[in-house]
């Protein structure tokens, strides 16, 4: 017979409840902090409700009425500079947590309405209306909240989509020397998604000052957890990562903060990441003033059977067995929230000339003026203000013949012994003597300590930075394998990166560089082949460059390194072994964002590339000899950096244009950039734009169905030779 034996987790795993002598032990001020605090946020959002059922909230309006208890209990006792960050049902947190920042102590009595209180009430109700005096602007609504003066680093309305970026505010804090902590906020629905687990193990092997806090409330919108899960006690999932847990009734605000005093001491003493899990509940549905009995997924027995057990009457009744204060301080607390909310929504709203009696509307100058729709997509680029700029044809360094890939790995450590912040991050960028292309070869003999090796998770990585750059105490730089893997991190760069700027007001800056590598011609097959360009730069927030030479490789990697926004750093694997001009001692130039590079000249036509295949380019015409060409150089790629003062001139003079690129068509960067060459330049256009591109297929394993698929200088010539039929 085979020897059995149990197994016991690595971490512990409590389920804590109190005492009747826990409660008459808890500290009073403690108590009647909790209490005011979840009245106040009880309050605003019935308030919010009320606006919501007048149609005066644009958008959803996810209350947390009934789990104030583990916003309090886990929040109040926290310092500014700890952070938190949650998801869409964020209201509670948020305003925990600036009240914690604004509230002076008021030992024996209960906390009042300061004129700071007031006015986090204001602005948050400004926000979740949509409203010009918003923490955002506007722009954030009720998903999206942040003020980073009280710590409260944003709300999220990705399900799961802030945990990763919390895993990045916790590794800043932990770098800098602090023993600040954050807490990311997510509830049951999120429990079961890969960034989240991802983050988990990526926590747990860096031992990051983060508390995961699960809010099981047990419903993702109308599933209940048992439907998702087999095992419905959540914070289980803790022990499998080695993470310390805790279970906690969710609507004792007491319970839950002695469980977060435990979580945060063992945080702050350097032992790693906790999981508070509060069982709690939701008295309305997912959105709106309805409770979920309304939709038929929960009975009314169950919600009352919840209600009977309301946080904040609980808070009530220690606050007044203990003698504590007086009912009367209690009522008057009560009347006070309610009159500010009335007061607050006075000033925004005014009687609706054109609607039914009694019907109000938005008063016209609280709204955000429409100009400001763009504004803060990027950044202005002031950050670059007194850059030293040198182009190759004015550089005044010594230039020799340079390996690609070994400018590459120069480039980086330079800035890295220049600026402390920087931190590489990737797969493997800490092995093999300098990645598996040698690009980290200098910084890793260097500076071994900020190259730093990843668990194979690209979401949760490329959060983790992402939350580092938001942070801004550290500029990360993110190495991708292979540019396919941008699609397994698709959210955190899309929705997360690429938009937090905007999203959040458009003041915060996003110093986050992604370095990618394209390798099509390489044998790696569809899922690491692909050209992302066109695909990345329908990404507003981002700005994409495309280096074509070690010379411009170390100038415009200056300039992403000194950028606020974020910006991807495009490679060709091709251009890694070739060699070509490069500066020999001086790394510190940078190049101009938004100016391309002029190759060759020739008025026959514009010929548009980047990245390798400028070179396939320069070979093309060195084939075609009959046809003279300004050959562009792009660089900058997004949008806003794209240089049409040289394109435009360039066409004026050649009426014709050939856009070459080298991967499949549907992914295709020169689609955009034809079509918008055409709407902006028709009056110059003797042809239609021309196109080189790879096939619709992505790239094959089979050398040959490999070289079919893509676009190379054989494919530039036949372009060039039938510029006549055009």
């Amino acid at each position: 017979m085979a020897r059995r034996s149990n197994l016991r987790p690595g971490a512990p795993w409590v389920q804590l409840a109190l005492t009747d002598a826990d409660r008459r032990k808890a500290d009073g001020d403690l108590l009647l902090r909790l209490f005011a605090e979840a009245q106040w946020i009880r309050t605003f959002e019935e308030y919010v409700l009320e606006l919501a059922a007048q149609g005066l909230v644009h958008g959803p309006a996810h209350s947390s009425i009934g789990q104030e208890g583990g916003a309090v209990g886990s929040i109040v006792g926290l310092r500014s500079d700890d952070y938190v960050n949650g998801s869409h049902r964020g209201h509670h947190q948020f305003l925990a947590k600036a009240f914690e920042h604004v509230l002076e102590p008021t030992p024996g009595a209960l906390p009042t309405l300061t004129p700071a209180v007031d006015d986090v009430l204001r602005r948050t109700l400004a926000e979740i209306c949509g409203l010009a005096e918003g923490y955002c602007r506007g722009r954030g609504g009720s998903m999206h909240l942040q003020w980073k003066d009280a710590g409260a680093m944003g709300t999220n309305a990705i399900v799961g989509g802030g945990v990763p970026q919390a895993a990045g505010f916790a590794w800043n804090q932990l770098h800098a020397g602090t023993d600040a902590v954050t807490v990311t906020y997510f509830g049951d629905g999120a429990v079961n998604i890969g960034s989240v687990l991802e983050t988990f193990n990526l926590a747990a092997a860096w031992r990051l000052p983060v508390c995961f806090f699960i809010e099981n409330n047990q419903y993702a919108v109308s599933t209940p957890v048992g439907k998702s899960t087999a095992e419905t006690r959540l914070s289980a999932r803790g022990l499998g990562f080695g993470i310390p847990s805790w279970r906690v009734d969710g609507m004792d605000a007491l319970a839950v903060h002695a469980a977060m005093q435990e979580a945060v001491a063992h945080m702050r003493a350097g032992n790693g990441p906790t999981i508070v899990e509060a069982d709690m509940y939701r008295y309305f549905h997912q959105n709106g003033p309805y409770p979920g009995s309304a939709f038929g997924y929960r009975d009314k027995a169950e919600e009352q059977a919840w209600r009977e057990r309301d946080p904040i009457a609980q808070l009530r009744a220690h606050v007044l067995d203990r003698g504590l204060v007086e009912e009367q301080a209690v009522v008057d607390l009560e009347e006070a929230i309610a009159a500010a909310m009335a007061r607050i929504g006075d000033s925004f709203l005014e009687a609706d000339p054109d609607g039914k009696p009694g019907q109000r509307r938005i008063v016209a100058d609280r709204w955000p003026d429409p100009g400001f729709v763009d504004v803060g997509v990027r950044g202005d680029l002031g950050e670059l203000a007194g850059s030293r700029y040198a182009d190759s044809d004015a550089f005044d360094g010594e230039i020799a013949e340079r390996r690609f890939i070994d400018v590459v790995s120069d480039v980086m450590a330079r800035r890295m012994e220049t600026d402390a912040s920087v931190v590489v991050l990737g797969e493997d960028v800490d092995g093999l003597k300098g990645g598996t292309n040698g690009a980290t070869r200098r910084p890793l003999e260097l500076f071994p300590e900020r190259v730093i090796g990843t668990p194979i998770s690209e979401n949760a990585f490329t959060g983790l930075a992402g939350g580092m750059a938001l942070d801004g105490r550290f500029r990360p730089v993110v190495e991708y394998m292979y540019a396919d893997f941008m699609w397994v991190a698709a959210d955190q760069l899309f929705n997360q990166v690429a938009k937090a700027r905007h999203m959040f007001g458009g003041d915060a800056a996003v110093p986050f560089v992604l370095r990618s590598k394209l390798a099509a011609g390489t044998g790696y097959g569809s899922q690491h082949s692909m050209d992302p360009a066109g695909v990345l730069t329908t990404a507003p927030g981002l700005r994409v460059v495309a280096p074509s030479n070690p010379f411009d490789y170390v100038g415009l990697m200056n300039t992403a390194l000194a950028c606020a926004d974020p910006v991807v750093v495009l490679e060709h694997v091709d251009l890694y072994a070739s060699s070509g001009p490069g500066p020999v001692d001086d790394l510190d130039y940078r190049l101009p964002v938004g100016k391309a590079a002029l190759r060759r000249e020739g008025d026959d036509v514009t010929v548009i590339s980047y990245l390798s295949m400028v070179n396939h380019c320069l070979e093309a015409l060195d084939i075609v000899t009959d046809v003279r060409a300004d050959l562009i150089d792009l660089r900058w790629l997004d949008r806003a950096s794209l240089d049409w003062e040289t394109i435009e001139r360039s066409v004026r003079k050649t009426n014709r244009v050939l856009i070459v690129e080298q991967g499949a068509t549907g992914t295709s960067y020169g689609g955009w950039l034809a079509d918008e060459i055409q709407r902006r330049l028709f009056d110059w256009l003797d042809a239609p734009v021309g196109r080189v591109t790879g096939r619709e297929a992505s790239p094959s394993i089979s050398k040959v169905l490999e070289r079919a698929a893509i676009a190379r200088t054989e494919e530039v010539v036949a372009a060039l030779r039938d510029l006549p039929n055009l």
